[in-house]
């Protein structure tokens, strides 16, 4: 049967034992050293505790490896590959091609940073021995039904979480602006500043806006699609989230995924165990910046969040009217005392907390700024939050166990829902029950209790029921049994598709742009012996940034504010974004429907 993979982040172990007793059948995890998100990397000693948590419920680990590399870092990186195999990790996900030259004895996955968007790419990394495609988070449902239809590779989609609005891998903004490489895990996020956007003739036509702050993702209703579409595995995003958002959006996903497995016989998840959650799931209720489905249904407007880049939560209502150190929702709410919210309006967010609530009266820790008709937003659920603090939720595998007692002792084979089995014996002298079924009754009773082990007893078949077996004998068996079977599953073997490098596989193109960022000796033999002609010195080496492309995107601000060229705008002539002495020109490719950055000399500062 085909698996399917709810792959979750995680930032250290604490994290990824949530992540898994949350329902993933996958986590990803950085080493110490060249992941893109430098604040969640982890020694191999704590990946080897993730691993050795995670299989025992069938769940791999994923680590992260997927930024540049240099030429004088290529030894430290293969050793740290090295030492992340040692631990146990299923796969490495790496952007540098450098790592493929390595003759690694490890699953590769193609890093999202090596922007992948096209058939062509899909179908070379798998002749090139990658096992997996992570893509680009921009495309569409018939682009993503296109690539999973021309490769071999397994392909993997984010489905929830940030985005990042320039091609993954292909943006320089971060590093034109403040030297912090998006591609070298440092990312100083200048997509979420406020921009000006102004025209060739100095005219600010927005200012002060968050122009190139694209709201988070969600395709938790988009999953059945995607299955069909051929996707094995669906991504959350957020290594640097916090545990209970992690329990949370885990949960909800694993509810909806397993909704679609339900409805598609000839598919099954990848791991085991069930994991039912002790709160209702509600991602609205976790870190998110508003919902979108970004680009799945084709190129649109209304993905922005030009208010604010942070987290606006779930949307409560609007602001009826205020007075007296209070407002009024425009409807009823479940508000709360020591609820966090955010108002959105023409003049931008502002946060505040509830001190009271009396039916749609609330009276709020401040009332400055808050105006009659602003959006109001709950980002922190205080009730719900508790919850998830409180939260004892645990994942659990489902075992049958079979008594079998005699005149000269009691055994007990324990067999999980995958086939795994241990048994243990005590031989010993037994007497005939007083009471056979009472007796019968009592193994029963001692069987199906697993305590904190992550076993949970379906079935008890008892067999010798009329030979009395001391409670504490039957509970020391028990235990050994289920120590037995434990042990069983930890050894378990995993298959891993570790692939061979095609030398007859054939890069797309002969020429490599400066943005293909081809940065150390190995990774210009991969490309060179793959087809490649031509390599221009990599971008992200450059001393200077002016006059070049430092961010290309499927999103589009004049779509975004109603001014595409395609449809007849008014807008006409050069325009440009600006932040303090910082400012790019935009190009518009109306034929590929992108727009693009280009730096421009730096602006000279207002004088007091």
């Amino acid at each position: 049967m085909k698996t399917v993979e709810l792959l979750a982040p995680a930032r250290d172990y604490a994290s990824a034992v949530v992540a898994v007793d949350a329902g993933a059948d996958a986590v990803y995890i950085g080493g110490a050293r060249f992941g893109a998100r430098q604040a969640a990397g982890n020694s191999a000693a704590e990946i080897a505790r993730v691993v050795e948590y995670a299989h025992r419920y069938g769940v791999r680990v994923h680590a992260t490896l997927n930024t540049l590399l240099w030429d004088d870092e290529l030894r430290e990186a293969e050793r740290t590959a090295r030492e992340l195999i040692d631990a146990g990790v299923d796969a490495l996900i790496v952007q540098d091609m450098a790592l493929r030259r390595m003759d690694l004895p490890v699953e590769l996955h193609a890093s999202t940073q090596v922007s992948n968007r096209t058939p062509e790419e899909a179908r070379f990394l798998a002749g090139a021995g990658f096992a997996r495609v992570i893509l680009e988070r921009a495309l569409s449902l018939g682009e993503i039904r296109a690539i999973c239809a021309a490769t071999p590779a397994e392909i993997e989609v984010f489905v929830h979480g940030a985005i990042c609005v320039g091609y993954s891998g292909r943006c320089f903004l971060s590093r034109a602006m403040s030297g912090r490489s998006g591609n070298r895990g440092a990312c100083s996020q200048p997509c979420r500043l406020t921009w000006d956007l102004v025209d060739g003739g100095g005219r600010r036509l927005i200012a002060g806006k968050h122009l190139l702050s694209v709201r988070d993702m969600n395709l938790s209703h988009r999953l059945g699609e995607l299955v069909d579409a051929g996707v094995a595995s669906f991504k959350i995003e957020g290594r640097l989230k916090d545990t209970g958002y992690i329990r949370n959006v885990v949960a909800w996903y694993r509810r909806a995924l397993d909704e679609v497995l339900a409805a598609r016989p000839a598919l099954r998840r990848s791991s085991v165990g069930e994991s039912v959650p002790d709160f209702t799931p509600d991602p609205a209720k976790s870190f998110t910046r508003g919902e979108s489905e970004y680009f799945f249904d084709g190129k649109r407007p209304g993905v922005a969040s030009f208010d604010t880049p942070k987290a606006v939560g779930e949307r409560i209502g609007r602001v009826a009217k205020v007075a007296g150190g209070s407002f009024w929702l425009d409807g009823d709410s479940d508000l709360s005392a020591g609820d966090g919210l955010c108002f959105v309006s023409a003049r931008g967010a502002l946060g505040t907390n509830v001190n009271t609530v009396d039916g749609r009266r609330i009276t709020p820790n401040r009332i400055e700024g808050i105006t009659p008709g602003a959006e109001v937003f709950r980002n922190y659920d205080r009730r719900f939050s508790l919850a998830l603090e409180r939260s004892r939720m645990r994942r659990v595998i489902p075992v049958r166990v079979r008594v079998e007692a005699s005149g000269t002792g009691v055994a007990m084979t324990c067999t999980d829902c995958e086939g795994f089995e241990a048994a243990a014996r005590r031989d010993i002298r037994l007497e005939r029950a007083k009471n056979p079924e009472a007796n019968a009754e009592t193994l029963r009773t001692q069987a199906r209790k697993s305590g904190d082990t992550i076993f949970a007893v379906r079935e008890v078949e008892v067999l010798g029921g009329e030979w009395f077996v001391p409670a504490s004998l039957a509970a020391e068996v028990r235990r050994e049994a289920l120590d037995g079977l434990l042990r069983r599953r930890s050894e378990r073997p995993f298959t891993h598709r570790i692939l061979t490098e095609n030398p007859e596989a054939r890069y797309p193109s002969e020429r490599i742009l400066a943005d293909g960022n081809v940065t150390n000796h190995l990774a210009e033999a991969f490309y060179r012996d793959h087809g490649v002609r031509e390599i221009e010195r990599p971008l992200e080496l450059a001393p200077s940034f002016e006059g070049r492309t430092v961010m290309r995107s499927a999103y589009c601000i004049r779509r975004e504010i109603g001014e595409c060229l395609r449809e007849g705008s008014r807008l006409r002539g050069d325009l440009y974004l600006e932040h303090g002495t910082d400012r790019f020109r935009l190009d518009f490719d109306c034929a590929a429907c992108e727009m693009a950055l280009v730096a421009c000399p730096p602006r000279r500062k207002n004088k007091a």
